[in-house]
């Protein structure tokens, strides 16, 4: 079984949503001083790629922990959509092409390609979002999560979350953001998946490991 890892490196410089301070990593032991070395880690828990769950958005609703292991793994489809443009919308005719995987499948990950756009201005510009009818295949679907490559699944320019409250409103499920598509096609297109992250260290104190992002796995 072959790994691929979909998460962006957590480092100070990263791209953050608007109005979010950048990751803090501060070296707090070192190997010369105190024979070992780690780091306080201070950043938003929706820094990079990351995990939404119903309670993101709702009061009472589910929490990551109360989500049982086994929503965090299974088969996934990846929906390429990079020939869109700023602008337009994830459809049903995106994801038609692909058949009857799509009810095959635990997971749809949309690959707009936007990840190439990772440390630019550009990665906050227009990006495709899923229309109200994908929304809807999707309620009606019995997926544990879906995933994109990009900032939210709002647009940026959406404070009132449409989605985010129209998908946890009723449905016990995760919602991946900034994920990092580049090794994956078309072809690649069922997945299984754990959650882990990677935070660079560029002072020396160590490499650590956060649960709010994902690895995936070709079967």
């Amino acid at each position: 079984m072959k790994a691929i890892d979909l998460t962006h490196i957590i480092n100070e410089k990263m791209p953050v949503y608007p109005g979010t301070d950048t990751p803090k990593l501060t070296p707090v032991n070192t190997y010369k001083k105190d024979g070992f070395k780690e780091t306080f880690l201070q950043m938003y828990t929706h820094t990079g790629t990351h995990v939404d769950p119903p309670a993101h958005i709702y009061e009472g609703k589910k929490t990551l922990d109360e989500f049982p292991i086994d929503q965090f793994i299974g088969k996934a489809l990846v929906i390429d959509c990079r020939m869109l443009k700023e602008g337009e919308s994830i459809t049903m005719e995106n994801l038609k092409v692909y058949g009857e995987k799509t009810d095959m499948a635990d997971f749809l990950l949309f690959n707009l390609g936007w990840d190439k756009r990772w440390g630019s201005d550009e990665y906050f510009g227009d990006y495709p979002c899923i229309d109200d009818e994908v929304m809807d295949y999707i309620l009606k679907g019995n997926y544990k999560g879906i995933g994109f490559d990009v900032m939210g699944l709002d647009p940026i320019a959406d404070e009132n979350l449409i989605r985010h409250k129209k998908l946890f409103e009723n449905c016990d499920i995760i919602n991946i953001e900034n994920s990092l598509n580049k090794k994956v096609s078309i072809y690649q297109s069922i997945l299984s998946y754990n959650i882990i992250n990677d935070i660079e260290d560029k002072k020396g104190v160590g490499d650590i490991k956060n649960n709010e992002s994902m690895d995936i796995y070709l079967n």
